[in-house]
This record gives C-alpha cells, structure tokens and sequence, in this order.
C-alpha cells in the first residue's frame, strides 16, 4: 500500500526512523520504509547507521541532490504509494502513517500532502527567521491549503502515487536547494493533477540559523530564475509564484530599477539586522525580491 521515502543528508533520522518503524510495524505489512543517504559526512552515516541499516537502506557514493534523489525511491518503493518526508520531519501524530493510509484508501487521489507546523516556542534570536517565516508562511491549515491546492504544494510530507511520479518526475536539472517543489506542484496542475490537502502534520525539526537561512534563500531565488529558463509559459508560472507575480507587476510598471537602487543601498543594513536577529518578514521579502532583480538579467538566458 504505502512506501515510505526518506533522503537523507547529514541529519540524525534516528528518531525519525525509530517512530516510522513502530508504526509500520503495527500495521500488517501494509507500508514500508526505504532510506536513500545523499553521501552524508561520514559523522552523520555514523550516527545512522545502527537503526537505518534495519530498513531497506542504501547510501551513495556521491551526491545527487534533492530533485535526483526522489525519483530515485521509483527504483526501491515496492509499493503503488510513495510517502514522502524530509529527514528532519519529527512524527507528532501516533496515528500519523494508518491516517496516511486511511485516506489513501478511501479516496481516489493521486497527490495528497499532510502539512507542517512549528514548535510554538520562540527560539533564541539567532533562529529566529527560519522560525518567523515558518510560522507565518509555510505552518498553513488544510483548510487554507486546499484553496490554491497546487501552489500548496510542499515536498516535506506529502504522498504521491506510483505511476504519477514516474510520468511526472522531479526536474533533476534543479540541483541546488529551492523550488523543486514548486516546479513539481505547476507541473502537476500542467497536467490536470490536483493536490489534495488534509491535515495531517509533521514538525519542523530543524532550524537554520538566520545567516544559513538567507543563503539558502538566495540560491533559492538562484534556483527559481534558472527554471524560468527551461519552462514553456513563463507568464503561467509566473501567476503561481507570489515573488515572480509581484515582481512582473513591477516590470510592468517599470519600478524594477528603483528596487536594485534600493537593494544595493540598503541590502547590506537589512542583512545584518535580519542575521543579528531583527526580523521583519517585510524586510526579509524585500531582500528577497532586491536578489531577484540583482540576479535575474544575469540568470536569465
């Protein structure tokens, strides 16, 4: 019925992997669970070692990153559902995998994602961002979810049939961090294929400091005008994307220019209050769309 798909890249899964397994185990054979390591430090394979080589386990020799190594699980998943969760997912729901199986079971669907959510307690300020941002944008009910069904799309925890990854993969042209998901989530509108939402949840378990975080973010934005390159209604995708459809706006207007003087006058106060713990998620979309427009003409073919 259900595979379960972990990658892993240097994070201990052992309590990630130690709850899945209890659960599966409760479940007559119904689910499994597969674990692909992205050539993690040898300190990270070390610590998982002990319980992952229980599953069905394999590690790689060289890494592939995070488009490549999701389609890769179409060659260890045995069975016609594939579940997906990153590795530093933390299970809060006893229930969590038969909820999963439950609804796949009674409903006809093809992608159906669980959500996430966000410790309710304030971190120290140094992990302050990735907390606010989580919170603010991504921590959404179903419910809110559902409204824009494919743009929801998040690969953290989400479960996909078999024969629909393999006719809708994953672009592995998309190497570094960022956005992966959100091509795939167009992708599938592209193709007639919603995604369904219910409320079913993980936990955040790691938070990037803030100065790991806006790097993360800006080979994000890197990222999302690299795809701009190779898709076929820019303008489409575009509509999707709450910075590329503010920032055309922008285009149209022709204000652009004035963002890039302002990005370059101020980006470097704004970083270092954002860093330093100052956060201002409007402050933060602003840099975000002064990266854009500082690397769009040079990205852009």
């Amino acid at each position: 019925m259900l595979t379960v798909c972990i990658p892993i890249y240097n994070f201990n899964v052992s309590g990630l992997v130690t709850e899945l397994s209890k659960q599966i185990s409760e479940l007559n054979n119904s689910a499994e669970l597969v674990l692909i390591d992205d050539c993690s430090s040898s300190e990270f394979k070390k610590i998982n070692e002990t319980v992952c080589s229980k599953e069905n386990y394999i590690q790689l020799k060289h890494n592939i990153g995070r488009s490549k190594i999701r389609n890769l699980f179409l060659d260890y998943a045995k069975n016609d559902c594939l579940l997906f969760l990153d590795c530093d997912s933390l299970i809060i729901s006893e229930s969590f995998i038969s909820d999963y199986i439950k609804y796949l079971s009674e409903n006809k669907i093809q992608v159906v994602c669980g959500g996430r959510v966000y410790n309710k307690e304030k971190p120290g300020r140094e992990y302050l961002l990735r907390w606010k941002y989580g919170i603010e944008k991504e921590s959404k009910p179903y419910n809110i979810r559902k409204l824009v069904p494919n743009s929801s799309f998040m690969t953290n925890n989400f479960a996909v049939n078999k024969l629909v990854l393999k006719e809708n993969k994953f672009d592995e042209r998309i190497a570094g961090y960022g956005h992966e998901d959100t091509l795939f989530g167009y992708m599938l509108k592209q193709n007639a294929i919603e995604v369904h939402h219910i409320n079913n949840p993980i936990l955040n378990g790691d938070l990037e400091t803030n100065k790991e975080y806006i790097f993360k973010t800006e080979e994000g934005i890197k990222n999302l005008i690299l795809i701009l390159n190779y898709i076929t209604n820019i303008n489409e995708f575009s509509k999707d994307v709450t910075i590329l459809s503010f920032y055309n706006k922008l285009k149209t207007a022709k204000l652009t220019f004035l963002v890039n003087i302002l990005f370059v006058i101020f980006s470097p106060f704004i970083k270092f209050l954002l860093i330093n713990g100052f956060v201002s998620i409007r402050l933060f979309n602003f840099y975000k769309l002064g990266v854009l427009e500082s690397n769009y003409n040079i990205l852009r073919k």
